[in-house]
Formats: C-alpha cells, structure tokens, sequence
C-alpha cells in the first residue's frame, strides 16, 4: 500500500476542494468496481455485488484534509488566510504549503518573525491565525495575482510522504494520511475482491468535507440503503510522554476498533463481530474509547431508518500536522479486518441491537 498512499497524500483535496482527489479515487476503483458514481458534493461510490445473496455493507473513508483558504492578499504579496477543518494555530509557523491555483501549484511558507527578533517579543505568545501570512515570494499583490492566487485559492501542506527512520521501522510521516490511509485500506480491498466470492453487496463511499463536520457523509448516507455500515479513519494515539496522554491508544498496536467517540457509540453486534474476527483470524486490535474525535461513522449511523455502523481506526501520531505518523502494520491490520468482515457476511447474516 505504500505506492497507493504516497500518490493519495501527494494529492491536493482540502475540505471542500477535494476534486483532484475526487476525479483520482473515481478512476482508480471504475475498473474494480461494478457501478461507479459521483455525487453533486463530490462524494464517490463504488458499489461491488457479490456472487451471492446478503446483506449490503457500506464501508467508507473521507478524502478531503485539514487545510486553508486564501483570504486577502497584502499590497506587499502576502496573503492572509482561513482555516479549513481543525489547524492548532501552534503548528502553523514556518510550515511549507501548496497552493492550488488555476494556474497551477504555488509552494508558499506560513512566515514568523526571525528569531533575531525573538528577545523583543513575547516567547509565550501563540499568535492566532489570523495574525499570520503565507509568503509565495511575491513583489507585490499584482505579482501574487499574474502567479494564480486569488480569494478562494485552496491550501494544503506541502506533499512530503516518506520513511520515519528508514524502511526498518515500517512507519511513514507526511501529510493527509487523515483519511487518505483510510482510502488506501478502501482501494487495496476492493482491488482483493475481484474474483473472490463473497455475499451481498459493498458500497464503498468516499466522502467530501469530513473535516468541517461531516457533511458529505450526511448526504452521502442518505442515498444508499444498507444494512450495516463500517467507517474507517486514523485516530490519535495516546502512547507520547505528554501529561494528557494516557497510554490507552498505541501506534503499532494494530487496528482500532471503536467503542464510542464523540459522534458514535458503536452499534454493540457491529464492534463484537469485529472484536471476534479479529481474535479469530490473530489480526492486531485494540479497542478505542476517546471522545476527543468523530468520523463518518457518526453519520451513516443516523442515516435513513438508522444503520448499525462499527469503525476502524488507524492509530496516528500528530494528527491534523504536515508531519502525521502512521505504521504500515497498523494498515495492513486494518485493511485486514475490514476485509475479514466482507468475507464473513452470509445471507442471513444481520445485526440486531440485542438477540
């Protein structure tokens, strides 16, 4: 999944803006699938039938990512900016970004005064978003226009996917791993299924604009009708020396499987069968309980007459950062289970709230 990761998070798809990514993912899985769709939003389905009778599964993952918006640009050539999804403006300074114009990729730098300066200022001070600029290396705002930029243009971190150490530790740092590995897992399972019998029927949906509140799975819920859902997304971890951190959640300890975050308390025979499939076919878990997140699982939970939905989450360092964390057992671990779980559904299979 390493190749298929890299060239997801090389892609440029803040919330909202996700039609590069949008337009890839449709391409990707048209060969693997059997109907192949794109919503007004953006949101992709990819629906594969099975070679016999079941249950229809929805499993999806967001594609868009934590990013920004261009606001204004200064007389001088820089240019304010807003935030898309949630930026922790502690992060920001002296960060690389790309900006998306119609022209074209701009590399831009969130600029910070020098450190020469440091002693005339206050060193406690977090200075809100607002306050801050990107500097493309434009003269003069004429000169950031005749580049491309414009009110509205989209930004994310510059694209910088690559090994954590080296090959050896099997970790990887870059960018919209959140939720481009959750696509990765999505792609790489529907790929496994060609020629491979299972029951029922899968709709993969790849959903917009998670990260402002999941709204392209509130729309996106609504036009499928199935009988169980799982979401897949990273999740943070908790396993750094920081005060806050409680060891609960580790990176490397496999696959999450959700108990209850802030948006979703996990549908009890969805997270069972889960829990049991894992310890059957030996795949590494863990269960998760952090209310500090939500996913799309919170929203095909409410969709239609109500949907028994289950998440998987891959453990991730330094969420919603130019530097996330993943590691590739904790991928494979993921891509595993959810795999497992198509492959178990059989034509009576349901998932009552109790027996």
């Amino acid at each position: 999944m390493k190749k298929l990761l890299e060239e997801l998070t090389g892609l440029h798809g803040p919330c909202g803006n996700e039609q590069p990514v949008s337009k890839w993912i449709k391409d990707r899985v048209t060969p693997v699938a059997d109907d192949v769709r794109v919503d007004a939003l953006g949101n992709v389905f990819a629906t594969k039938k099975g070679s016999k009778p079941g249950p229809h599964l929805i499993v999806t993952a967001h594609m868009d990512e934590v990013g920004f918006i261009a606001k204004k640009i200064e007389e001088n050539g820089l240019i304010r900016f807003e935030k898309l999804g949630g930026n922790d403006d502690r992060l920001l300074l002296t960060q690389k970004v790309q900006l998306r114009t119609k022209k074209g990729m701009l590399t831009g730098v969130i600029g910070s005064i020098s450190a020469h300066y440091a002693k005339f200022d206050d060193a406690a001070k977090v200075r809100n978003h607002r306050n801050l600029y990107i500097d493309i290396g434009a003269k003069s705002k004429e000169h950031a226009m005749e580049l491309g930029v414009e009110i509205g243009t989209p930004i994310t971190w510059k694209p910088n996917m690559e090994y954590l150490g080296d090959e050896s530790t099997g970790r990887f740092v870059g960018k919209a791993f959140d939720d481009r590995a959750g696509c990765a897992v999505i792609i790489t399972m529907l790929e496994e299924l060609v020629d491979t019998e299972f029951s029922g029927s899968v709709t993969a949906i790849f959903t917009v604009q998670e990260e402002v509140g999941l709204r392209g799975a509130q729309v996106a819920a609504r036009q499928v009708e199935a009988d169980v859902a799982i979401a897949l997304d990273t999740t943070a971890v908790s396993d750094t020396p920081e005060e806050t951190m409680d060891q609960s959640l580790t990176l490397g300890g496999g696959t999450g499987i959700k108990v209850l975050d802030f948006s979703l308390i996990s549908h009890p025979a969805v997270r069972d069968t889960l829990v049991h499939l894992a310890e059957e076919k030996n795949i590494s878990h863990q269960k998760e309980v952090f209310p500090g997140i939500g996913t799309d699982g919170g929203a095909m939970s409410l969709a239609n007459h109500g949907i028994p939905t289950g998440v998987l989450s891959i453990p991730s360092r330094y969420a919603h950062s130019p530097v996330e964390v993943i590691d590739m057992g904790d991928l494979q671990a993921t891509k595993d289970l959810v795999k497992a779980f198509v492959l178990s559904l059989e034509e009576e299979t349901s998932f009552p709230f109790f027996e």
